[in-house]
């Protein structure tokens, strides 16, 4: 008999294999289990346990801690006391008195799925393959014609206690069976071992899919319909990167969502054909696809060439609509149980000819949610080209998006950091300040993009923060107008918009006035007033077509406002962007876009600006070695302490972080209290 790790390592692994292809199943979609004895170490006996995927997480990373450990003979006990299918949600609390010991991970919906069924290795799946029969109009009839007796129809029923009670007694009515498709749900197959269950999976996901590629029509979507096709790709990015601040103004209207864009092939050519409005329309069904992607997209009707105004006030129209239609759709089912209506904002939307943005709390929920309803138009590809697409009852739908176990869910759900769905473009990134700036706004939960001269830099930065579900990076010189309209393209395609914009950028040349060449002047001025002025002018086409507010902020310098020695150069810039935030913050206000300032004394360690030469610059006219520079500084200040780059990303952050929500025009000073630089 194999030990317990040993069915757990197992089990794992299967989970694992299964979950990395997305063939088999959705991310985070599907549950698997594993039964064997382990000793009882109150009683010295031996007791049947099972290992299952616990609720949350994805199969295909699933760890041991992922797992819940329940004891068989009490959770199939559970039987003798079920109070039937009206109260059968009743039955999640009742799993946690069959935990073995501490019971690793909470159990879930689909516990009893797993725990009622005579075999010791269950798999519940959510295969394109298998859902399309599953929602197709004759499904019952294609499973037969498809699997003969070794897979069997289980009609349409709620995840819980009585879909375990199903299965088990069609298993046990079918013993020549080795699995089942779930109707508008999945698939469910299980064996003697880890190994038979396993291959039990993919006999069934793999058979559904040669069925559906020889059985199916061409086209089932229909005919190509005219001015629907897909852009050329470098202008449907641009018209999506035009298009995509109004799309987030719809998506937020309830609440800020962080966007994802995805067009791929899938996504261009179901907009294109012509049955894409009827089945749009049908909304997805497996509950894992509408948990999602809500029940049904928000689709635009226009033809990819219409002009980009007609498109946004279409998109404006149909939101409105949609918001109704949502409305009424909760009106129709809900009773006096029922959770208050969540966001009637759209989570998908299609753009015939450009793709399909989609939107969630974070940027790894908006992209699954994207992946979700590619799944569906697969789905919906396999129904159609063997019989129709017909997905669930909305009643059901209703049932399923506002059980109350869904919203016990929700509760439990961490509290949102502070920059939770805020996106940030932060310029100069890519070391020193912007880098240290970059690195609190994603501590904080923001997005953010990592704006920077150096390439590598900036995705070396972006890798380190966590890749692209947190920070995505951009070379861009912020002196040129057409390289700072690509970085905001970039922006906006990769998180839907942006919320937050740091002008950081900034170099340094410490010469006397005698000394200090136009050149000098002009790359400094260029770089620092001309770039935060470009950027900002940027940042505030894009903020205003969101309507969501904003901040602009400015890592000016204690220089501003303080006449120090040889920096004439420098020195001015600074005061420029100083005063640029006073001028915006009065013009940018009715729009709620707070533009503030952040005022450092001299960081030296880990800035590029001093590491550059500024540094040495500096120190030779105090008269001091370079590696003393942050010590000098430190002695001049009133604190007598050194300013690191970490500091000036606290400021940023406490201008941005929602205390300060009524602030705007205000330079903070981070120098450690310098006198001469006091603000008046």
């Amino acid at each position: 008999m194999p030990g317990t790790n040993d069915i757990a390592e197992a089990l794992l692994r299967r989970s694992n294999r299964l979950g990395a292809d997305p063939r088999n199943t959705n991310y985070a979609g599907g549950n698997t289990s594993a039964k064997g004895l382990d000793r009882d170490p109150v009683t010295g006996s031996d007791v049947e346990l099972m290992w299952v995927k616990g609720s949350g997480g994805d199969l295909g990373t699933l760890k041991e801690s992922g797992l819940a450990v329940l004891r068989v003979d009490r959770l199939r006990a559970l039987a003798d006391v079920y109070p039937g299918v009206e109260r059968e949600d009743e039955m999640v609390a009742a799993f946690d008195y069959c935990l073995h010991g501490k019971g690793g991970a909470a159990p879930s919906i689909d516990t009893a799925m797993h725990g009622l069924v005579d075999a010791a290795h269950v798999d519940h799946l959510h295969p394109d393959s298998g859902i399309a029969l599953a929602c197709a109009a004759d499904g019952e009839k294609l499973t037969a014609e498809c699997f003969g007796d070794a897979v069997v129809w289980v009609p349409w029923r709620r995840p819980g206690f009585q879909l375990g009670l199903d299965i088990s007694a069609i298993k046990t009515a079918h013993p020549e069976a080795i699995g089942c498709i779930l109707g508008g749900h999945g698939i469910t197959a299980w064996g003697a071992t880890s190994e038979e269950c396993e291959a039990n999976s993919l006999r069934i996901i793999r058979t559904a899919e040669a069925f559906l590629a020889e059985r199916g029509r061409p086209e089932p979507f229909g005919a190509v319909l005219p001015g629907y096709e897909a852009l050329p790709e470098a202008d449907r990015r641009a018209r999506a990167a035009a298009l995509a601040p109004h799309l987030r103004a719809i998506a937020s209207a309830d609440k800020p969502q962080v966007g994802h864009f995805n067009d791929s092939e899938v996504v261009l050519d179901f907009a294109a054909r012509a049955e894409h409005p009827r089945l749009a329309a049908l909304g997805t069904s497996c509950p894992d696809h509408f948990l999602r992607t809500k029940v049904r997209p928000l689709v635009l009707d226009l033809p990819a060439t219409a002009p980009i105004e007609d498109a946004i006030a279409r998109l404006k129209e149909l939101h409105a609509e949609y918001r109704a239609e949502y409305a009424a759709y909760y009106q129709r089912h809900a009773d006096a149980d029922s959770p208050a209506m969540r966001g009637a904002d759209p989570a998908i939307i299609l753009i015939p000819g450009v793709g399909m943005f989609s939107y969630g709390k974070d940027k790894q929920t908006a992209r699954v949610a994207g992946e979700f309803y590619v799944n569906a138009i697969n789905v919906m590809r396999g129904a159609e080209s063997v019989s129709t697409y017909s997905p669930i009852e909305e009643s059901e739908k209703f049932r399923i998006e506002y059980w109350a176990l869904e919203e016990a869910k929700l509760a439990r759900m961490p509290k949102p950091k502070a920059l939770a769905a805020r996106v940030a473009l932060v310029t100069g990134a890519g070391s020193g300040i912007g880098k240290a700036i970059a690195h609190r706004l994603v501590a904080e939960g923001a997005c953010v993009v990592i704006a920077d001269l150096d390439a590598e830099n900036a995705a070396a930065v972006a890798e380190e923060l966590g890749g692209p579900d947190k920070a995505v990076s951009v070379a861009v010189d912020v002196t040129d107008e057409a390289q700072i309209a690509a970085a905001f393209d970039a922006a906006v395609l990769a998180f839907g918009g942006v919320d937050l914009v740091v002008n950081n950028a900034g170099i340094s040349i410490s010469k006397p006035l005698l000394e200090t060449s136009a050149k000098d002047w002009d790359l400094q001025h260029d770089i620092m007033a001309r770039g935060s002025f470009l950027v900002s002018r940027e940042a505030a086409r894009v903020l205003i077509a969101q309507g969501l507010g904003g901040d602009i902020v400015y890592i000016a310098s204690k220089n501003s406002v303080f006449a120090g020695p040889n920096n004439i150069a420098y020195s001015a810039t600074k005061a420029d962007q100083a005063h640029q935030v006073r001028l915006l913050a009065a013009e940018l206000g009715e729009h709620q876009i707070r533009v503030n300032g952040v005022n450092p004394d001299g960081v030296v360690r880990g800035s590029g600006i001093f590491a550059g030469g500024w540094g040495a610059q500096r120190a030779a006219t105090y008269g001091i070695e370079e590696n003393k520079l942050g010590e000098f500084y430190a002695q001049r200040t009133i604190l007598k302490r050194e300013v690191l780059p970490e500091h000036v990303a606290n400021a940023v952050f406490a201008l941005t972080g929602g205390e300060l929500t009524h602030t705007t025009g205000l330079h903070i000073p981070v120098d450690a209290g310098v006198a001469a630089a006091f603000l008046r």
